[in-house]
């Protein structure tokens, strides 16, 4: 590892001026992206900044609108574990329970995984060109070996997927990002925080420098969903791997229509992907075959397949028409037991 300085905040106004004043710094909690990263020298931080020591960070809470506060530096599993988010959200412990191993899980902060980074094998390869780690250099997935990047959103500078199970369960349900920064405090809606990667693929969010996320906001009308969701998440093995295609799914059925509906796609594009003319279409009518069609067609319209991943687009179709029926019928996947319903 290369040498660098660490820093233990003690506040969130602490931890703000530590990254002002180290503009290479990185903020450290969970560890388990960065420390990795480090190990294969993609990050090469001048400064870490040590924030697991501040309170403001942690705890989940109701908020004044009848929503739930999660904290940066909550665990996943306490997320996943919490009776609040099961009864009211259980849409988003089913997305996180999808994910990594019970051990990366009770590490892995709320935080964290909203900024973890890409696993594209030529990210990690610091042999090989990569815009996303080395501006520049190009990209090592197009005309290389590309089963796992994306199909939806990407450019011609950078062609890797967000690989969070999280994010997508979370951008499904309309959460707000709440931050702070040498400027003060701001909200980002979720489908604004990451970004796709355009010609600038080394920023995978949109943070401005200095700037820390406190609290991941849950509004109170996501739980219309709590009845009728699904974390679908298809994956070359069962366990511990990241996500080929996943969709989280989630209607609110009422007098048997659809009042409304969200639709969030994982392991297709560099953010979780989701398309508001697709929801739309599923509202206002029945949850049947000819709704769910449609809902896939619009959510995928404009998917480009490569030489080794173009099967994810037909995967996707069938994953999110799967997705559909679970949540339609009331019986999400299970996560327990890993078998596809």
């Amino acid at each position: 590892m290369n040498p660098y300085s660490y820093h233990r905040a003690d506040s969130l106004e602490d931890a703000v001026r530590a990254l002002a004043a180290s503009p290479d710094a990185r903020i450290v909690a969970g560890g388990t992206n960065l420390v990795d990263l480090m190990k294969y020298r993609v990050e090469t931080p001048a400064a870490l900044v040590d924030i697991t020591r501040i309170e403001a960070l942690n705890g989940i809470a109701e908020t004044e609108d009848g929503g739930l506060r999660i904290g940066a530096l909550v665990p996943n599993t306490v997320v996943a574990e919490d009776a609040r988010i099961a009864e009211r959200y259980p849409l988003l412990a089913s997305a996180i329970l999808a994910g990594a191993t019970p051990q990366l899980r009770n590490a892995a902060t709320t935080g964290g995984n909203l900024n973890q980074r890409t696993r594209c094998y030529y990210f990690y390869d610091i042999k090989t060109p990569c815009n996303k780690r080395e501006p520049g250099t190009g990209c090592g997935a197009i005309g290389g070996v590309n089963r796992i990047h994306a199909i939806l959103g990407a450019s011609e500078h950078c062609i890797a997927t967000h690989p969070s199970d999280m994010c997508v369960g979370l951008a499904a349900l309309g959460a707000e990002v709440r931050i702070q920064g040498p400027n003060g405090a701001r909200s980002i809606p979720f489908a604004d925080y990451h970004r796709l990667p355009g010609d600038a693929p080394e920023r995978d969010n949109t943070l401005q420098a200095g700037e820390i996320v406190e609290a991941v906001i849950l509004p109170a009308e996501a739980e219309a969903y709590a009845a009728h969701h699904s974390y679908l998440k298809l994956r070359d093995r069962l366990s511990y791997a990241f996500a080929l295609v996943s969709v989280a799914a989630a209607l609110d059925i009422r007098d048997g229509q659809i009042a409304s509906a969200r639709l969030a796609l994982g392991g297709v594009a560099h953010k979780p992907w989701r398309r508001e003319e697709a929801e739309a279409l599923l509202v206002g009518g029945r949850a049947d075959e000819a709704a769910f069609a449609a809902a896939a067609t619009s959510l995928l319209a404009g998917a480009e397949g490569r030489e080794h991943n173009g099967f994810k687009i037909d995967l996707a179709r069938r994953a999110i028409l799967r997705s559909l029926r679970q949540a339609a019928a009331g019986t999400p996947q299970s996560q327990t037991d890993k078998r596809i319903a």
